[in-house]
């Protein structure tokens, strides 16, 4: 599989388990089934007025992948760069989706490039707090953000970082975890999303599943990581279980970032198909379109986009932007970034 395959994969993938898990995010177990039969949801459903609508993990993912090939642009048009710093600045422009007006914004001088010029991305699909506050404060650059949440408002959105180098697979863990910190204090939050992007990572270098998972461990002997490591070990003792499902609970409900990214694996490495690992994943009490677009970004990078259900696949909201940005990622990690520079400006 090449590395578009699973770019996209893995971006779509993230999509159709947040469109899957939205309409049930603050549903209990039981209410889902009650609503929507005996195998809880597994069709898209209208969400904000849109079948199939994707929610604030996925605008965030495409924000940092937008961040990222800017970040590879301004590499090459000046030499130097902070990617968490740039990939910041995107989550910034996001911000303007969620509290300024799309008409009203076009000659904001903080909003430019192709992206957040479409409309359909300034949908308000119940944004979390903590990144709302913390854009908000406009810190400098570099600065971690003040607080001590470690919602799954980072792990949500940072599976991209794991393309960024097949050969240093530390620099991609540190780089989501170091950008994770703009938004939230927590050292779970940040490690959460350190270990995620070292399993995308893992995989786009062909590795196994269960592979990519245990070699992510060693980089989570920290200081500060104790609940990412413990999370991860207790989904890898589940997935053996043979009615792993039932088990779900023990991890957490995911409002948190270990137990999203717990919830995730689990999923991942315990359902036989991309289908039944996403359906597993947004059919709990707890947040559905987090664990649901954890899960999808994992089974979606380790299977390519061919391989998840057309039935979600031919229905997710926006999979025309979320194609282009697999192509234009898949460019600037190929060294292809003169193409890009008009439509991702590297300032």
């Amino acid at each position: 599989m090449n590395l578009y395959d699973r770019i996209y994969g893995c971006l779509l993938g993230g999509a159709c388990g947040d469109a899957l898990g939205g309409p049930v995010e603050f549903l209990s177990k039981e209410r889902i089934h009650a609503e929507y039969g005996a195998d809880g949801i597994t069709e898209l459903h209208e969400y904000d007025g849109v079948v199939g609508a994707i929610t604030d993990d996925t605008q965030m993912t495409l924000f940092t992948v937008e961040g990222l090939i800017r970040a590879g642009v301004r590499f090459d048009t000046k030499g130097i760069c902070h990617i968490p710093s740039v990939v910041n600045h995107a989550y910034r422009r996001w911000l303007q989706t969620q509290e300024a007006d799309f008409s009203t914004s076009a000659n904001n001088d903080d909003i430019d490039g192709w992206l957040v010029s479409n409309e359909r991305l300034w949908a308000r699909r119940a944004p979390g707090a903590t990144c709302l506050s913390a854009l908000r404060t406009k810190m400098p650059f570099g600065d971690k953000a003040q607080n001590n949440s470690k919602g799954c408002g980072t792990v949500m959105r940072d599976a991209p970082f794991g393309f960024l180098s097949k050969s240093d697979t530390s620099y991609t863990f540190d780089l989501a975890a170091q950008t994770a910190a703009t938004t939230h204090g927590h050292p779970s939050a940040q490690y959460a999303s350190g270990a995620l992007a070292s399993i995308i990572n893992f995989i786009a270098d062909d590795h196994p599943l269960i592979d990519a998972v245990n070699n992510t461990m060693p980089l989570l002997e920290r200081d500060g990581a104790e609940e990412v490591k413990s999370s991860i070990k207790n989904a890898l003792k589940l997935s053996k279980m043979t009615n792993w499902q039932l088990h779900l609970p023990e991890l957490g409900e995911g409002w948190v970032a270990e137990e999203a990214l717990g919830i995730s694996v689990l999923c991942a490495l315990a359902g036989k198909t991309p289908y039944e690992a996403i359906v597993a994943a947004v059919n709990h009490s707890g947040d559905s379109d987090s664990t649901g677009a954890i899960t999808g970004n994992i089974v979606g990078a380790l299977h390519g986009a061919s391989n998840l259900p057309e039935i979600w696949t031919t229905k997710v909201e926006l999979r025309d932007v979320i194609q282009t940005l697999a192509e234009d990622f898949t460019a600037v990690l190929s060294g292809k970034v003169d193409i890009l520079a008009s439509r991702y400006p590297g300032w």
